[in-house]
This record gives C-alpha cells, structure tokens and sequence, in this order.
C-alpha cells in the first residue's frame, strides 16, 4: 500500500503525519528547526497518534532547543579568504578569474583555489564548485560502496549524489542504487564510510530493528558516536534537514 501523509495540530504543534505499511509508531524531529513527523501503521487510529506525541512533547521541545543551538554555516559569497569545507577541513577559497573554464584543486596551506572565466557570476562559481564536490563524493563513496558490499556479501550497487532535505542518505534495492547526501562531501571521510555502510545493510535489513543494530554494531563498533558526530556539526546555510 502506499503512503499517505497529512499534518496533524497538536497542542498547537504542527505535525506531519505519514501512513504506511510498517509495524510500530516513529516519531522524529528534524533540524534546522525542529520539524515534527510521525510515521504511523494504517491501523492506528488518529486519536493514538496524537496521544503519542502529547506524551512526547517536553523530548520534542528538548530537541527543538537543541537544533536551534545548533551552528549554522554562514551563506557563502565566493569571495576570496572565505572558508569553505571539504571533508571535513576547512579551507580558504583563492578565486581567480583569469581561465576560459572552471578549474578547482586544493593547494598547500589548507587553500582551495577556484579559477573562474572573467565573467563568471556567484551562482556559477557555486554551481562549478556543487560539480567538483559531486566528483570527489563520487569517487570515495564508491570506493566505500565496494568495500562494504564484500564484507557484507551483497552485489555491489550503484551510487547516486543529489541533494536531499530529510535525509544523509536512502536505499533502493530493487533498483541496486543507494543515494548519498550531496552536503556529505563536506563532512569528514568516516561519516561518508558510516552513511554507505547504514544503506546498504538496508539491503538486508529493512528497518533498524535488532538485527540491523547487531550488524552494524559488529561490523562499525563506533557507529554512534559517529552518527552523533554527523548529526552535531554545522548545518548548511540554506534551510535543510539532516538526520537519521
């Protein structure tokens, strides 16, 4: 069956509710600033579903605060001397305009060096910049992908880049296709290698009940801390939501 979603008001708390074909309630609350949304089993009335989130209401609030406290990346100009981050370093952009095309390369002493055509605006140097971050998260998350895909015995699926608003990353088995988070070429390397690692035990394990937690407790000890790490570091400046 397929989803359904509406939004719900509760206590005044705008809430989006999503119907679908899974066992147990899911309620989550989203950065930047604190968006509601609550998966729910077609069978659970409505009345149960807004019991179950004024039952939560002070944790909901608790994690409002927190993703409002959050740091924000400022908007970036492309300027020279600004700091734009690369997985998860930052460095100073060198913007010349002297080339026919773009051309993009760390150099030494932490420099990102941007050379642009004379003409060159910012929404194209951004957009220059989006294809270069695309290529280098490419190229690490298949790499990733790979190595993961033989530990866990799973044929090797593709890998998508674009940019998402609820999510670091998503699934399709059928379609032996994971999608990764275009923003994750700025966080550090372990968190790409988490974020492939957690879709593609999706191939096997379709929520994240026991037996996904055992897997990739066992095969990435560390994986809390660093899903912590990746939900706690600066939001992108435009309005998107990042979590698992």
């Amino acid at each position: 069956m397929a989803t359904e979603t509406q939004t719900l008001s509760v206590g005044g708390m705008s809430v989006d509710l999503v119907r679908k074909s899974i066992k147990n309630l899911h309620l989550a609350v989203y950065p930047p600033d604190g968006r509601v949304r609550i998966a729910a089993p077609w069978h659970v009335s409505e009345d149960a579903v807004r019991l179950a989130v004024a039952t939560r209401v002070a944790w909901i609030n608790r994690q409002k605060r927190k993703f409002l406290a959050q740091a924000r990346q400022t908007e970036r100009a492309f300027v020279s001397g600004e700091t734009h981050y690369f997985l998860g370093r930052g460095y100073r952009l060198v913007l010349e305009r002297n080339t026919k095309s773009f051309r993009i390369k760390l150099t030494g002493g932490n420099r990102l060096e941007l050379k642009a055509p004379a003409d060159a605006d910012q929404a194209s140097c951004e957009r220059a910049l989006g294809r270069w971050y695309r290529k280098q998260l490419r190229e690490r998350a298949e790499a990733s992908t790979k190595k993961w895909a033989d530990r866990i015995s799973i044929d090797c699926p593709a890998v998508g880049i674009k940019r998402m608003r609820t999510k670091w990353g998503t699934c399709n088995p059928a379609g032996q296709r994971i999608w990764l988070n275009l923003e994750l070429a700025k966080k550090p390397p372990h968190c790409i290698d988490y974020i492939v690692l957690h879709e593609l035990l999706h191939f096997q394990h379709r929520t994240h009940g026991e037996a996904f937690v055992e897997a990739i407790s066992r095969l990435m000890p560390n994986w809390r801390s660093i899903r912590a790490e990746l939900n706690s570091l600066p939001l992108a400046h435009e309005s998107w939501a990042f979590k698992l």
